[in-house]
């Protein structure tokens, strides 16, 4: 074949080819262009429904209203116990979801804090208890009275009131959420004087409460006593862990073995620290309460020589370590022994108690539980005394089947939650006296409107001459030359929250009508005065005609 034959053939091949290649090429690139086409027409489509959605779903949620907001806020800090920087930062997280605009900054949350324990102070009138008994002058609450202090030179003295019914109506200890704050107060110190005044101003406002609940101060218990010289006492009861700590303290403070058992345990607490046996540590008890927890102390003394056994130990053993490090702890195996023996049965005592009150049937179940401690033991004897003694206060109330409260436990908690939840480094006793209302009771969105019908003019006027000592520290740390100032701030008086009498109480059924900020801290005592004097007389005719 000649060469031209060749180049024709070969040609033709080739743009066979190419024609062939070329139509799939084309057919290819049109169908690409066409996907194309429609994925870009899809994901049109879908940035258009997801926008029309968010608009959607923006339309359906409710905007939240500045009372509910408020709601949120302080559920956050009451019930999360959150702090009021943690609020703020936790309502920016939900902003979108809320449909919240801005979140409230922590100052905020303090300002409405304050402002709901001044509408809770102004509240109190609407808390009746669930029944008063028959021919009772009382109120129909039972006060809770105790005191506590700060870093600074004030003291502060708070009561609660609790419904008598309690344990009627409901089946475990009271709470924060089962109280109500009718008073609280800062002074350098407190006296059965000073306290019984106070509580009379509460009296002139609230009535006589149906008991005092208390620990076993000395200062409470003069208080009561004066109340009662002068036709305004109220049957007293005495708070059930205390006298517990008493008895212990009466029997075991002088026991050989007491200081030696102290002591020894101090010494493992520093042995055992950075060790790879630290996790047998003791337990912190604080030298104040002891008698309150030393029972945590023994029982952790009674588990940990029960890892000694007798026997040998190898040279270099934890064994070993452990009884180095234990020094003279086996020598009180004696006295151990004794106080687990004693105090065990109060504890499951003191623990039915305050679960059920005080009643007949609880009554009976203790006795059956301390049969095991010996007849001749002095802290049986004075357990019974004791509960003898309420027993008889529980009949005279009509709560000897219902269960009589017993315990303290709630101003307790209050107390520890007011310094510790939002009080920062520095316990100041005023500022943590005026957020005490607030941790008492619940919260509502009524609540909440209320509390934003008070300025933030009447706020700093309802506080104004209120000394703190974070405020006495910014004007004076950074300023050398002003420590002078601080006796004419010691010249300004603690802080007093306590309702005013019922009788002045207008406006508070009108949630519209703004409230005077001279009427939120309540009466002062001379102010009250005629109106205590004309209550007493009657209350003193009406016994006089029985």
């Amino acid at each position: 074949m000649s060469k031209v034959s060749k180049l024709n053939k070969s040609r033709n091949s080739w743009k066979k080819k190419s024609i062939e290649r070329g139509c799939n090429e084309r057919a290819s690139n049109k169908k690409l262009k066409r996907i194309k086409r429609e994925r870009n027409e899809y994901k049109k489509q879908l940035r258009e429904t997801l926008a029309l959605l968010k608009s959607e779903r923006k339309k359906s949620t409710l905007k939240l209203s500045k009372p509910d907001l408020v709601h949120i806020s302080l559920q956050l800090f009451l019930s999360a116990r959150i702090s009021f920087r943690a609020v703020s930062r936790v309502l920016g997280v939900m902003a979108d979801h809320l449909n919240i605009a801005k979140a409230p900054c922590h100052q905020s949350v303090i300002n409405w804090l304050l402002k709901l324990s001044l509408v809770k102070m102004q509240l109190i009138d609407h808390s009746k208890p669930a029944s008063v008994p028959v021919g009772s002058f009382s109120n129909g609450f039972i006060w809770m009275i105790d005191t506590s202090i700060g870093i600074d030179d004030g003291k502060i003295l708070a009561v609660l009131a609790l419904d008598i019914n309690h344990y009627k109506n409901h089946a475990e200890a009271p709470t924060l959420k089962n109280v109500n704050c009718v008073g609280v107060a800062v002074s350098p110190s407190w006296t059965g004087e000073n306290i019984s005044v106070f509580l009379k101003k509460i009296i002139a406002s609230q009535g006589r409460p149906s008991a005092y609940l208390k620990d076993g101060g000395t200062d409470l218990k003069k208080a009561v006593k004066i109340l009662e010289q002068e036709k305004l006492g109220s049957p007293s009861i005495d708070d059930v862990s205390h006298k517990m700590a008493n008895l212990v303290k009466r029997e075991y403070a002088d026991h050989p073995l007491f200081d030696t058992f102290i002591s020894a345990c101090g010494q493992a607490s520093k042995n055992l620290k950075q060790t790879i046996l630290a996790c047998l540590t003791p337990p912190k008890v604080t030298v104040k309460s002891r008698f309150m927890n030393i029972h945590k102390l023994v029982t952790w003394a009674d588990r940990i020589l029960k890892h000694s056994p007798p026997g040998r130990a190898s040279e270099g053993s934890l064994l070993a370590k452990l009884r180095n490090s234990l020094d003279a702890l086996p020598q009180c195996k004696q006295f151990i022994h004794r106080f687990s023996r004693d105090v065990r049965p109060l504890l499951s005592c003191q623990k039915i108690i305050k679960q059920k009150g005080l009643s007949n049937d609880t009554y009976n179940q203790c006795i059956e539980v301390i049969d095991d401690i010996p007849e001749s033991s002095q802290i049986r004897l004075g357990f019974t005394e004791w509960a003898d003694a309420q027993l008889a206060v529980a009949n005279e109330l009509g709560l000897g089947f219902n269960g009589l409260p017993i315990s303290s436990d709630t101003i307790e908690s209050l107390f520890g939650v007011g310094k510790r939840h939002g009080a920062g480094d520095v316990k100041d006793a005023n500022r943590i006296s005026m957020r005490l209302p607030a941790l008492c009771g619940d919260i509502t969105v009524e609540d909440a409107h209320r509390l934003l019908e008070i300025s933030y003019e009447q706020q700093q006027n309802a506080f104004s001459e209120v000394k703190t000592t974070v405020g006495q520290r910014r004007k004076t740390l950074a300023f050398p030359g002003k420590l002078e100032g601080l006796q004419g701030d010691q010249k300004q008086s603690g802080i007093e929250l306590i309702p005013r009498p019922k009788n002045r109480y207008k406006n508070i059924e009108n949630p519209g009508e703004p409230y005077d900020s001279e009427k939120l801290l309540g009466p002062k005592y001379e102010a009250t005065a005629n109106y205590f004097s004309a209550q007493s007389e009657r209350k003193n005719k009406a016994l006089s005609n029985i």
